[in-house]
């Protein structure tokens, strides 16, 4: 019997756009998306009605229609998958309010369902910032999203991407100050 094919391999095949290799990939990694997923939704300051399965399958459905998505390594990967996670988390809240403000007849307290972070940054807000961020360092994005949506270690970033820990830590201050000062301009560092 053949041994199960290496991570690395299954993410080049899928990275081909072999479709069953995409599929071995996303069970291979199904535990450590679905712990992804409950950490973005955990994120909020006020609980969403979306639960942490249904955002795993959408942000899949979502990664499987990318034609052209490439992940050289399971840091990418897991950063990409946070990155469509956010993202789909963001369209959820904004619908939530959109139905809300008028779209349809549901009768809610004022404080249920706002997509602010724990931190209190709106999603929306830091969602952009991160965009933008990865325009201009995208390795600086993929940390953020690597540590605050994924919950990773600075030790188990940079063992997944072959780098000292000093080096990841050093990221995480840069990319956080970029991200203070685009969110909060009108506060000094």
């Amino acid at each position: 019997m053949g041994s199960a094919p290496s991570l690395a391999a299954l993410i080049e095949a899928a990275e081909r756009g072999d479709a069953a290799a995409s599929s071995v990939l996303f069970a291979a990694l199904y535990d450590e998306l679905h712990r992804v997923a409950e950490r973005q939704l955990n994120r909020q300051a006020y609980p969403l009605t979306l639960n942490t399965t249904t955002l795993l399958h959408e942000a899949y459905i979502e990664m499987a229609a990318k034609d052209a998505a490439a992940f050289p390594d399971e840091a990418r990967f897991l950063g990409y998958a946070a990155c469509v996670m956010r993202g789909l988390i963001v369209d959820y809240a904004r619908n939530r309010q959109a139905l809300k403000r008028g779209g349809g007849f549901e009768i809610t307290s004022l404080e249920s369902d706002v997509a602010d972070t724990a931190d209190g940054v709106p999603l929306a807000e830091l969602s952009a910032a991160l965009d933008e961020l990865a325009k201009v360092e995208p390795e600086l994005a993929r940390v953020v999203d690597l540590k605050f949506f994924c919950g990773f270690t600075f030790a188990e970033m940079a063992a997944m991407r072959d780098v000292s820990e000093r080096t990841v830590q050093r990221e995480w201050e840069k990319a956080r100050t970029y991200l203070h000062r685009a969110l909060r301009p009108d506060l000094e560092i």
